[in-house]
C-alpha cells in the first residue's frame, strides 16, 4: 500500500509525534493553520468516515479517547480547539487514511 499515513505508522516516514499507543498515532501536521495542529489517526487503515464499518467502532471510540489525551498534551484543552475530518474530494481529503485534525492554541474563525 502507498498511503503516507501508513508509512508514518510503520516508522517508514519520520514525524513530530506527540502521542502514540497501540491503535492511535498523533503526530504535527506539516502544514499547520493554527499554533496546534495535530493529525490523529488510526494504525489500522481506514480509507475515511464513509468506510469505517462495524468491527472499528471500538477503534474510532478509543481514537476520540485520544483526542483527549493530545488536547490535554498540547495544553489546548484549556481554551478550546476544533476537531476536523474531511471527507471525500468535496471535503478536500487529500490523504485517503481517515485522520482528524485537532487544531488550536488560538481564538478560531468560522470562515466557509
Amino acid at each position: 500500500m502507498d498511503c503516507i499515513f501508513c508509512k508514518i505508522v510503520n516508522g517508514e516516514i519520520p514525524s513530530k509525534k506527540v502521542y502514540e499507543d497501540e491503535h492511535v498515532v498523533a503526530f504535527e501536521d506539516i502544514n499547520p493553520i493554527a499554533p496546534v495542529h495535530i493529525l490523529t489517526i488510526p494504525k489500522k487503515h481506514i480509507s475515511s468516515v464513509l468506510d469505517i464499518k462495524e468491527e472499528d467502532k471500538e477503534l474510532i471510540g478509543h481514537l476520540h479517547l485520544a483526542l483527549q489525551k493530545v488536547a490535554a498534551a498540547t495544553g489546548v484543552n484549556e481554551d478550546g480547539f476544533r476537531v476536523i475530518t474531511n471527507t471525500g474530494v468535496h471535503g478536500q481529503q487529500t490523504v485517503f487514511h481517515i485522520h482528524y485534525h485537532l487544531v488550536g492554541g488560538r481564538q478560531l474563525e468560522w470562515k466557509m
